[in-house]
């Protein structure tokens, strides 16, 4: 089995589970150096020994159970740095240590098939060409469009929110592309993620060099944030991107941010910057309907020159329906399973991958877990939800506590309405029947949920 091919897989099923900032932080750039069969070992590669140490101590789990789930000989899993000045000399001392087997062991640098742009953080394959656009993201394509035609002066700023895994990232890296491209790179731009700009400042108020934070990200004329909600809380990053954001504006320069929910549903958000945000374009990315779902998976079977039945392809678009991500997770397995593992693809088998990539109580949720999960959600406490107060602004949530309790534990409603407060089962009845029938009615609420069952896989 090709090695390239057995780690992409892998790399595919990772990203699921962990976040996106993460997963282009520290395993992006990774490699499977080698495979040793005889021993069951696998060798993988890292880019330097901070990232070595990193993905050692945090993901060794998650990379070993992927890696003996697609392919049963691995035993146990090593971790080596690759990079240009040391890849002969690796090639040579893994050869010699496994009694001379063929490696392939690529400097880091030509491993990325297309180079992230160090001035920008762009990474290339983001385009708009490849960007599949239906009903449920028509409006912020049409917004980006309109913001690379006019940058600084139209929509300033854009700002777009969606659940996970709908494209929010591509689209706004495809704009920062498109821009640089059609402007001829006279148009400064900068790409980052929240927990980056956040690293930054904190890095900066250590070492009092908070002019440099200043001039990165001040000088530039689009800068793009994305999952702009994880600043929310932070005064010293609120302070900061609050008198960057004036600035930029100020000089006509353009800014684009995203974000899992609008503005005003960002509680812990200052007041000032939510005024600043709302002060622009603010557009929902929804979830995909089943022929937008239909015409990605195809795009991507052709990408990657592959042949699937029409029937496969049908079934995995009807079964997965809220998260892009997952559905190009299960077409990478069903591939895997289609063309190296020699497995009659049937829509059985794809029902049993399908399980295995989106199954949400694989692990073992409690009732705790769920009610933290939902009070840090909406910034209340998990006391709160669990004892008899009547305010407001702790109805939906506890609402929403009890339909989870439902539908993620399956808990009986006496139960429920114990744990929330000792209430009658008949109001834990209520809550249920009433999210369950607004979910289908709303998007915003569609979208809460699937963020907080996500945040409840990944606690």
């Amino acid at each position: 089995m090709n090695s390239n091919e057995l780690w992409k897989t892998v790399l595919g099923e990772i990203e699921l589970q962990i976040s996106r900032p993460n997963f282009l932080t520290w395993l992006k750039q990774s490699q499977l150096v080698d495979k040793n069969d005889k021993n069951g070992v696998a060798l993988i590669g890292l880019p330097n020994h901070f990232a070595k140490d990193w993905v050692k101590t945090r993901y060794h789990k998650l990379i070993l159970g992927s890696l003996r789930n697609l392919d049963g000989a691995v035993k146990s899993v090593d971790y080596v740095v690759v990079n240009s000045q040391n890849a002969e000399a690796l090639k040579k001392r893994v050869r010699k240590s496994q009694g001379g087997p063929k490696v392939s062991v690529r400097p880091q640098e030509p491993l990325l098939e297309l180079r992230v742009d160090p001035k920008t953080n762009l990474n290339p394959r983001y385009a708009l060409d490849s960007f599949i656009v239906g009903s449920s993201n028509e409006l912020a394509y049409a917004a980006v469009q309109a913001v690379i035609d006019d940058v600084g002066t139209k929509y300033n700023p854009l700002f777009l929110y969606g659940g996970v895994g709908l494209g929010k990232t591509h689209l706004i890296q495809a704009a920062g592309n498109a821009i640089q491209k059609k402007y001829s790179k006279k148009v400064r731009v900068l790409y980052v993620t929240s927990e980056k700009f956040i690293n930054d400042v904190v890095w900066a108020l250590r070492n009092r060099r908070m002019d440099d934070v200043k001039s990165k990200y001040r000088d530039v004329d689009l800068l793009i944030i994305d999952d702009i909600q994880f600043i929310g809380g932070k005064a010293a990053t609120e302070q900061e991107f609050f008198y960057t954001f004036n600035t930029l504006h100020e000089h006509n320069k353009q800014i684009i941010m995203s974000s899992d929910r609008p503005p005003a549903a960002i509680p812990t958000l200052e007041e000032r910057l939510r005024s600043r945000f709302e002060g622009g374009m603010i557009i929902d990315i929804s979830y995909p309907d089943y022929e937008m779902r239909l015409a990605i998976l195809r795009a991507k079977v052709d990408q990657q020159e592959v042949v699937l039945e029409d029937g496969i392809l049908e079934h995995v678009a009807l079964k997965i329906q809220n998260n892009i991500r997952e559905l190009e997770g299960v077409l990478n397995k069903v591939i895997f399973y289609q063309q190296y593992k020699g497995e009659k693809v049937t829509t059985r088998k794809v029902d049993e991958i399908i399980q295995e990539v989106t199954n949400v109580v694989s692990k073992n949720i409690t009732v705790q877990d769920v009610l933290k999960t939902v009070a840090d959600f909406f910034d209340v406490s998990p006391q709160e939800l669990s004892d008899r107060s009547r305010k407001k602004e702790i109805v939906e949530p506890r609402q929403v506590c009890m339909y989870l309790m439902r539908d993620v534990l399956n808990l009986s409603y006496p139960h429920i309405g114990e744990r929330l407060g000792k209430r009658d089962h008949t109001t834990a009845i209520h809550a249920y029947e009433k999210i369950s029938r607004e979910v289908s009615q709303n998007p915003q609420l569609n979208q809460r949920i699937t963020l907080i069952k996500d945040r409840l896989q990944k606690a």
